[in-house]
């Protein structure tokens, strides 16, 4: 069986980390927390959890997810999923059914296709998502409906995309990279719910516009000046 190690980034998560970790599916053959600069306990909580933690002071969410990549040299599948408890770390084998029966390269968690929570998703932070995905759709030829960070994608297709975004456009040009590079893509639906604690991004009208502006100049980038 391919081996499978689940990264997942995480800053001051301490009260949603071990929760997470431990509903992680025993399809995983690893999971990894990359603690990315926090102040409080996540690291001792996802350690206790079960997880191997690697620290990676330099803060983003793309270099958090490097940083966890390059932890685990030998997986053949890597899965991706936040920290607070947004995601549902039980749908992990839906997720990775395309990859592990040979139907997919790359499988993004479609919040929009999924069952979300009352208040799961902030509207602005909605409305975000839905101009961005549907902007990448029409410059890049996209077929998607999120860029959810609930994801899986193989070892090898994800060597051949170079991935170079060391914050919030690293979904994006995920996705982005994979249509570039004529990656079998399947979208499954993915419940979401309210996080625990309070949220970096998408909590305030301020984060998911500056979330927001960095996605769009990644997809902007990618149509307009080609690969890199």
């Amino acid at each position: 069986m391919p081996r499978v190690v689940v990264v997942i980034p995480a800053v001051d998560e301490e009260e949603a980390i071990g929760r997470v970790v431990a509903e992680v599916p025993p399809v995983a053959d690893e999971v990894i927390v990359v603690d990315n600069g926090s102040r409080d306990r996540t690291a001792v909580r996802a350690q206790a959890a079960g997880a191997r933690v690697v620290r990676e002071p330099r803060r983003g969410y793309g270099q958090a997810c490097l940083a966890g990549i390059a932890a685990a040299p030998d997986a053949d599948v890597y899965a991706f999923l936040d920290g607070d408890h947004s995601d549902y770390p039980e749908q992990l084998p839906a997720l990775l059914a395309p990859i592990l029966s040979g139907e997919a390269d790359l499988v993004v968690g479609s919040r929009r296709l999924g069952r979300p929570a009352a208040g799961a998703h902030p509207w602005h932070a909605v409305v975000g998502t839905r101009l961005c995905v549907a902007l990448m759709n029409r410059l890049i030829g996209t077929e998607a409906t999120d860029l959810g960070p609930f994801r899986a994608i193989t070892a090898s297709a994800l060597r051949g995309l170079d991935m170079r975004d060391r914050d919030f456009g690293w979904t994006v040009e995920m996705q982005v990279k994979a249509r570039r590079h004529g990656l079998r893509v399947r979208e499954v639906p993915v419940d979401y719910r309210p996080r625990i604690g309070r949220s970096k991004v998408s909590g305030t009208l301020s984060g998911s516009v500056r979330a927001g502006a960095k996605i769009l100049g990644t997809i902007a980038r990618h149509a307009f000046m080609g690969p890199g």
